[in-house]
């Protein structure tokens, strides 16, 4: 099956086709589906340097004028959830946390849809400072990534020795009611050996863990099929200390099938984003730290909202632009298609 024939697209373009779509204010798509969940990156720059993730030097920096602003994050995010039936609104990076304006950008969207969970996915490195004044700002919980409670292993998988800040932080979020506290751990050979002391950690603490498939989404392009851990595996490894009991997905269009731990009431995920893929259920629409509209994290078809939006665009004309976007979704993103190509921005660049 080529990427043709799955309904991706292979060439960028400048401005969004319309042909075709229904008369509808929300994010529909050619497949049925409707986004309502949305991904705001807000930087490209992190504290951490995770090999599935970063190149050791980092990401080029954009330039500070390309960069949305407060405002016009704020401005962007009230206009999807008042106009285009977005309920779900998570800030990413790279690491929200290196935005000195987080806590402004969090309290003015809280202020202009406060009946929307805004959300944020973080490492952890830092957060002990500011967990409860972003709570206090109108953040509802966080999304922190955890592979490993093994700082030696954590050492070598992030470039940094940082875990005891990363666990202070997902202690001090805890303290501040941003639950429930999700811990993402991202499946890797070196540290599957240690996913039953992680496992084991996160429920002493009270914090929902998931396990990730790893995407090919590195800087490096290291990532091959043949040596990611699939959940399978992971099933098995997590088996010989605790007793599983699957219990599925609450939400058809949740990532993350859960298992009950020793009969629960605690559970533990598992996004199988590559084995056992969810596309036909994805409802996630993404904007890119520099205002690019994106469909799908493995489609490199941007559209540029920022150029819109600056040059005075009203909000219907930029409402037009998002659903245009959107409508140009493809199918799935491919993996095993032969011809398959990994997009061109990685994990770090597009926004978790």
């Amino acid at each position: 099956m080529t990427l043709v024939e799955m309904g991706i697209p292979t060439v960028r373009s400048g401005r969004p086709s319309l042909e075709g779509r229904p008369e509808t204010p929300l994010l529909v798509d050619r497949f049925g589906r409707t986004a309502r969940d949305l991904r705001v990156s807000i930087t490209e720059k992190c504290s951490l340097r995770c090999t599935y993730c970063m190149p050791e030097e980092g990401l080029p920096a954009i330039p500070p004028a390309e960069l949305l602003t407060a405002a016009e994050i704020v401005r962007l995010v009230t206009l999807a959830v008042r106009d285009l039936g977005v309920r779900e609104v998570r800030f990413t990076g790279g690491e929200p946390l290196m935005r000195r304006d987080l806590e402004e950008i969090v309290a003015g969207c809280h202020a202009a849809v406060p009946e929307v969970p805004l959300a944020m996915t973080s490492n952890g490195v830092g957060l002990r400072h500011r967990a409860a004044g972003l709570a206090a700002a109108g953040l509802s919980r966080v999304n922190i990534s955890l592979d490993t409670v093994d700082r030696a292993d954590f050492a070598r998988l992030t470039r940094r020795d940082r875990l005891d800040s990363a666990l202070s932080g997902i202690r001090a979020a805890v303290a501040a009611g941003l639950a429930p506290v999700k811990l993402n751990a991202v499946l890797m050979r070196q540290t599957l050996h240690g996913a039953n002391d992680l496992l084991r950690w996160c429920l002493d603490e009270g914090c929902e863990l998931r396990f990730i498939e790893e995407m090919p989404l590195d800087a490096d392009h290291e990532w091959a099929r043949a040596n990611m851990v699939t959940a399978a595996e992971l099933l098995e490894v997590l088996g010989t200390r605790f007793r599983l009991t699957a219990v599925g997905r609450d939400d058809p269009a949740a990532p993350a099938e859960t298992w009950l731990v020793d009969g629960g009431p605690a559970t533990v995920g598992i996004i199988a984003s590559v084995t056992r893929k969810f596309c036909d259920t994805c409802d996630r629409t993404r904007l890119t730290a520099d205002g690019m509209l994106r469909s799908c994290l493995f489609s490199d078809q941007e559209f540029d909202l920022r150029a819109s939006l600056r040059a005075g665009a009203s909000d219907e004309e930029l409402a037009q632009l998002w659903r245009g976007a959107m409508w140009q979704k493809w199918a799935g993103h491919g993996i095993d298609a032969e011809d398959f190509v990994p997009p061109e921005r990685t994990m770090g660049a597009i926004g978790g």
